[in-house]
């Protein structure tokens, strides 16, 4: 999820990492926990990372990177297409829908234990969501052309709170389908900047 190479043990175990992370917190979880969750040995672990911390680290800086490396992606692609600014806000949108509800373990470990990292890989995680929300708000101010600047930077962190907030949502299984809740979500985030806009 960084910079090294992504075998498909090493996202077994930050997977299964990111689950127990978030259900029991980060000293509730042993390494031989997480072995245990993919089959495999707490000492053997250390083959893939040296440690919780390590695993921790990988976690919330590569999914910051993530995100801004699939927004950065999803805006050039539009550009190319020759597509509108409203519909590569639309792109920005959808994809972070889907992290929002494919990856709600990892939003409550960035919530829980992001002041764990060591110093330089927080600012590194800060880095990158400002970039993140940079992204958007460039896009967001040519989707609304009366949108200011900190009315688009106030609503893009209302949309990402809005968006995050899947991990509170009751039970799966009293939902929605999938579908639906990311339709939902689009249209109330759409709506949302819309009404920063003032439309």
């Amino acid at each position: 999820m960084t910079t090294h190479a992504a075998g498909p043990r090493r996202l077994q175990i930050l997977r299964e990492a990111s689950r127990l992370f978030a259900e029991r917190g980060f000293h509730g979880v042993g390494v031989d926990e997480i072995g245990a969750a993919v089959g495999i040995s707490g000492p053997a672990l250390y083959r893939h990372f040296a440690g919780k911390d390590a695993m921790l680290t990988e976690l919330l800086v590569g999914i910051s990177s993530r995100l801004r490396d699939g927004g950065e992606q999803r805006v050039r692609e539009a550009e190319e297409a020759g597509r509108s600014a409203a519909e590569a806000l639309d792109a920005l949108v959808r994809g972070h829908i889907d992290f929002a509800l494919d990856d709600r373990a990892l939003i409550t470990l960035h919530d829980r234990e992001l002041d764990r990292l060591p110093e330089a890989e927080r600012k590194r995680v800060r880095r990158l969501q400002r970039q993140y929300v940079e992204l958007w708000v460039g896009v967001a101010r040519r989707a609304y052309g009366g949108l200011s600047e900190p009315a688009a930077r106030a609503a893009v962190h209302a949309v990402f709170g809005l968006l995050n907030s899947t991990p509170r949502l009751s039970r799966p299984s009293a939902l929605p389908s999938r579908e639906e809740t990311a339709a939902l979500l689009r249209r109330m985030a759409h709506g949302a900047l819309r009404a920063a806009a003032g439309e």
